[in-house]
C-alpha cells in the first residue's frame, strides 16, 4: 500500500491551526474554545476536527510543537558552545528564553492533563535533554558551571520560573538564579 503525501493546503492548515491553538490558550486560557481557535486559525471547525479530532490531540499537537521549538534551541545552544562561546553565558540565555514561553505551554500542558493525558514527544524532548546536557558538561569542563549542576537542575529552575511575572522579574530571577548554576559572584542587575 502506498502512502500519499498530505497536499500543501492541508499542511498549512494543520500548522495554523497548531499556531492558532497556542495563542488562543495563551490568551484566554486551556478553556478556550474549539470555535475561537478555529475562526483564529481560519478554517472550520470541521476542518479543525479532521486534523485534530480530540481536544487532547490538539494540544499534544501545541506541546509537541513548543518541545520541538525548545529541542532545535537546544541544538542552537550546543552548536555555538562548540564553536567557543561561553557555555553558562548560553545555558543562561537558553534558560531565560525557556522561562519566557513556559506560560503560554504551561497552559497547554494543564489542558492536556485534565482530559488525563500527559503529551510528550520523546524524540525530541531527548534531543533537548542531550543538548543541555552536553552544555553542563561543557560548563563544568571550563569551570564555569557548578560540578553539582545537572539537568534535572534545569527542569526544576524551568518548571518553577516566575512565568507569571513582568519581563522585570524574569530579568532579577535570572540574576538571582544564575550564582546557583555558575562559579561566578552575583553581579548587579544593569
Amino acid at each position: 500500500m502506498t502512502r500519499t503525501r498530505p497536499r500543501a493546503d492541508a499542511v498549512r492548515n494543520r500548522k495554523r491551526i497548531v499556531a492558532a491553538a497556542g495563542e488562543q490558550i495563551a490568551r484566554h486560557g486551556p478553556e478556550v474554545g474549539i470555535d475561537e481557535i478555529a475562526a483564529a486559525a481560519g478554517v472550520a471547525v470541521g476542518t479543525l476536527y479532521r486534523h485534530f479530532p480530540t481536544r487532547t490531540d490538539l494540544v499534544a499537537a501545541v506541546v509537541a510543537e513548543y518541545v520541538a521549538r525548545v529541542a532545535d534551541d537546544a541544538e542552537a545552544v550546543l552548536a555555538r558552545v562548540a564553536a567557543g562561546a561561553r557555555a553558562a553565558d548560553e545555558l543562561t540565555a537558553f534558560l531565560g528564553r525557556v522561562a519566557e514561553t513556559a506560560a503560554i505551554h504551561r497552559a497547554g500542558k494543564a489542558t492536556a492533563r485534565t482530559l488525563g493525558e500527559e503529551p510528550a514527544d520523546r524524540p525530541c524532548e531527548d534531543r533537548g535533554a542531550a543538548a543541555v546536557s552536553a552544555v553542563i558538561r561543557a560548563g563544568q569542563s571550563e569551570g564555569d558551571i557548578h560540578p553539582d549542576v545537572t539537568l534535572a537542575d534545569i527542569y526544576l529552575l524551568s518548571a518553577t520560573a516566575p512565568t507569571g511575572q513582568s519581563p522585570a522579574a524574569l530579568a532579577r530571577w535570572l540574576v538571582l538564579v544564575v550564582p546557583g548554576l555558575t562559579t561566578r559572584a552575583r553581579r548587579a542587575p544593569g
